[in-house]
């Protein structure tokens, strides 16, 4: 017996807006280990739990408190119909996947905030962090930051029990942050250099739209798989230098051929 739902939850520091699609392929892996055992050629139906996907969202970059991403976005020629009869341009998408995206920084969604205490206190904890690391380095804005709540309250038990572990993560989730920050700057460069060699080809401004979009993908999927690839081989301390060592991290980049 299934439980009624099946809750798919993350936290992400930066806005994709590729969710549903990602959400779409994690959840079918799921689904098809949960259903191993079940006749799906059955005259009787086959129960699964309904899925909810939830982002919970802790970046910079300015949000609105609640946001809903449709996998039917992605679709193409779904805002204009391309390709369909007319009279059924506007029909409703035949497969559908919802991802529903919180604003979790403090002093947003008040309400989601109070009915969850534990989440109210991270939002509280990285605010901290953020707001010390603005004229202190790192490492020191951290260790405050965690002295600050445990001695107020803010996510003691868990900060008592995994002190060393919060802090090392904390350091290296807000470096990546604005890492990847500057790495999306370097991209866009590469990006124009791009649209503007193909702008020859295909109009300026449409090369440099593609150019961009591409320089930024190339960038973003290199950086993403390096990270995966030093996480999945706890490679973590490695994975913090590369973080703030740009000529640590050309090293590891050559040492997975990436």
């Amino acid at each position: 017996m299934f439980s009624s739902e099946l809750m798919i939850y993350e936290h992400q520091s930066t806005f994709n807006p590729n969710m549903p699609l990602r959400d779409l392929i994690y959840v079918t892996h799921v689904l098809q280990s949960l259903t191993r055992d079940e006749d799906l050629y059955s005259s009787v139906l086959v129960r699964i739990p309904a899925p909810r996907f939830v982002i919970f969202y802790n970046g910079t970059t300015p949000q609105p408190e609640k946001r809903i991403l449709r996998l039917s976005d992605a679709f193409e020629g779904a805002d204009a119909g391309e390709g369909q009869e007319a009279g059924v341009r506007h029909r409703e998408p035949e497969l559908e996947l919802v991802v529903t995206a919180y604003n979790i920084n403090a002093g947003s969604n008040p309400g989601l905030m109070e009915a969850c205490q534990t989440l109210k206190e991270y939002a509280q904890y990285v605010e901290q962090v953020r707001e010390r690391a603005k004229d202190k380095e790192l490492p020191q804005a951290v260790e405050e930051a965690v002295c600050y709540c445990i001695q107020n309250g803010i996510l003691a038990e868990f900060l008592l029990k995994n002190r060393a572990e919060a802090i090392a993560m904390s350091i290296f989730e807000y470096d990546e942050e604005k890492h990847i920050r500057n790495e999306k700057k370097l991209s866009y460069q590469e990006g124009h250099k791009i649209g503007v060699e193909e702008g020859h080809r295909t109009g300026l401004e449409e090369g440099h739209r593609r150019g961009m979009e591409e320089g930024e993908k190339r960038g973003e999927d290199r950086l993403n798989r390096l990270h995966k690839k030093l996480l999945d081989e706890n490679r973590i301390e490695e994975l913090r230098k590369s973080v703030e060592d740009e000529s640590y991290q050309k090293k590891l980049f050559e040492e997975y051929g990436l």
